[in-house]
């Protein structure tokens, strides 16, 4: 699959021309990936066609998944294969023994994990054959402890809390002596908060009332990194976000939490998260305490794999494929009827949210509807021997995102590929000089949809900021992952669905350490346009710290903790 892909470097134009100066500069064509790199992360061809069940590679044909529990955890090639191999098993044909269905990520064997009721509890729905339920437009960013998060402008994220409130629902502040008073009104002087009383008056030394974190300190073990807390206010319609010390944090225009992505055709962007079997009961099996003694950490080894399947047996369970240990995989996807080239998407069924949309600043739901949906993004996440933090990869559509400057290895030199936004992009207006990466519109109460001021609900236009997981100068890592890229590709079957797709790369820690937020290797900047388009900046175990096993929410699964046992 010679793939189609964008790219885009605003933010480095001065570089960018310096580089040119010195002729080092090299424009490549929108929608082509390089065949020249060199090819420092091939997949050999035995290995390739061990992949696909029929030992050939066919055209949308089946592919095993990896094998996690001989997982040979070598850096850092085995675990881009890693990623590749199970990509194309979610997306293939779901063979009988799955229980039927389009796609293996849509077959009876995952299970759709529902939206948060009104405890924040989640349940585990299992799949119909090829139907996906209720989707929801929000994909959630929440940090370390469960919160939103937010970066400014130097990329420190900030975990934002929710103000607490009065009887009468003004915010409470910190005055002098750490007496708790209502705000009347805040405005912003010198960039500091200044916090007012009811008589129009300023409360002297007023600071906001940060709540202390939300969860136990077994997410939190020594040395993992935690986010400083933060507070939203409105001040004259806009959200601004406000330090513990009360300073006002200088973020990126227009960011909000809990963002809302809208393609530039005006079709909301939908999200799933999807579990298989094996993580199903692996978590029911230690929630109801029937695996012993209780796990600590997702499973790795053949003898926690054996208690899990003993536990599915019990309950007349076989797993068609144990050997995946535990799978999470995110999706985001696009109303196929919107698009005009739907056969290039991988598609589903699913239930979506209808919405009035009369109203150009809030959008009220209207109830729900059946449709036929495209795959825009895949993260796929799993445990394997050696790694119980699990290999987060992430793949994309190339018709998504224009890139940031990248550079790489080729086989006549460095290279480096400067911004071109030409082309027809989901995400991004053709030729779009930026900005970029400002949310227009966010959820509001009730599942609303609203704007985010100055803007009207509308598209906002995006740029992959770190286009193979790693910032622009590093040549040899995105050459690794271009490289296998390529090596798929170019063993690929022609026509195939899942040609249209391609890594963007996978992060992992050094030999399976618990992560702190600070210790993830691979590609350790990665991020997806559509499932972290307004958290771009940082790193997948940024968020997902700790073992997470044993507490109500947040850590390394931050579904874990909130999931209800199948039984």
């Amino acid at each position: 699959m010679l793939k189609t892909h964008k790219r885009d470097c605003s933010f480095v134009v001065g570089l960018a021309l310096v580089l040119a100066i010195f002729g080092l500069a090299q424009t490549l064509a929108a929608q082509a990936i390089p065949t020249d790199a060199v090819a420092s992360c091939p997949v050999p061809t035995a290995t390739f066609n061990s992949w696909f069940q029929s030992g050939t590679p066919s055209l949308n044909g089946v592919v095993n998944p990896a094998d996690s529990l001989h997982f040979p955890n070598i850096p850092n090639c085995t675990f881009y294969q890693w990623s590749e191999q199970m990509f194309l098993w979610l997306t293939s044909p779901a063979p009988t023994r799955y229980g039927g269905g389009s796609h293996i990520f849509a077959s009876p064997t995952f299970f759709d994990i529902s939206s948060p009721d009104a405890n924040g509890n989640r349940t585990f729905v299992q799949h119909r054959p090829g139907l996906i339920n209720i989707l929801g437009v929000r994909a959630a960013k929440p940090g370390p402890d469960m919160l939103p998060v937010i970066f400014n402008k130097q990329g420190k994220m900030f975990e934002v809390a929710k103000p607490q409130l009065s009887k009468a629902g003004k915010p409470l502040v910190l005055g002098a002596a750490g007496k708790q008073i209502a705000a009347s009104r805040i405005v912003i002087r010198n960039k500091r908060a200044v916090f007012l009383d009811n008589a129009g008056k300023p409360i002297p030394n007023a600071r906001p009332l940060v709540a202390k974190r939300p969860i136990t300190r077994a997410i939190h073990p020594v040395g993992v990194k935690k986010a400083t807390l933060a507070q939203k206010f409105m001040v004259n319609g806009r959200p601004v976000f406000i330090d513990p010390s009360g300073n006002v944090i200088d973020t990126e225009g227009g960011q909000a939490d809990g963002s809302v992505l809208e393609a530039q055709n005006h079709s909301l962007i939908y999200y799933a998260i999807m579990v298989n079997d094996v993580y199903a009961y692996f978590l029911t099996g230690a929630k109801d305490n029937a695996i012993t003694p209780a796990p600590t950490q997702f499973p790795t080894t053949q003898a926690d794999l054996t208690k899990i399947t003993t536990f599915a047996s019990a309950h007349n369970k076989t797993f068609p494929d144990p050997n995946a240990l535990a799978v999470e995989v995110k999706t985001a996807w696009i109303d196929a009827s919107q698009l005009p080239n739907a056969n290039q998407y991988i598609t589903t069924q699913a239930t979506i949210p209808t919405y009035n949309t009369s109203n150009p600043n809030q959008w009220v739901p209207t109830g729900t509807k059946t449709a036929t949906l495209a795959l825009v993004s895949m993260h796929v996440v799993g445990s394997t021997s050696g790694h119980p933090e699990m290999i987060w990869a992430t793949f994309e559509h190339f018709g998504n995102s224009p890139n940031a400057m990248y550079t790489y290895n080729s086989t006549s030199g460095l290279k480096t590929v400067a911004q071109s936004a030409a082309g027809a992009w989901l995400f991004s207006a053709s030729n779009s000089s930026g900005p970029f990466n400002q949310p227009h519109m966010s959820l509001g109460a009730n599942n609303s949809i609203v704007s985010v001021s100055p803007f009207s609900i509308s598209p906002s236009d995006t740029m992959r900021m770190f286009p193979f997981g790693m910032p622009s100068g590093s040549a040899s890592s995105n050459t690794e992952v271009i490289s296998i890229n390529h090596s798929v590709s170019s063993q690929m079957p022609a026509g195939d669905i899942r040609n249209n797709y391609y890594l963007v790369g996978a992060t992992w820690t050094p030999f399976g350490a618990t992560p702190t937020g600070t210790n993830g290797v691979g590609t350790n900047q990665l991020a997806n346009s559509t499932l972290e388009t307004y958290a771009q900046g940082t790193n997948c175990f940024s968020c997902h710290v700790g073992n997470m096993l044993g507490v109500s929410s947040g850590g390394l699964s931050h579904i874990y903790g909130v999931i209800k046992p199948l039984f």
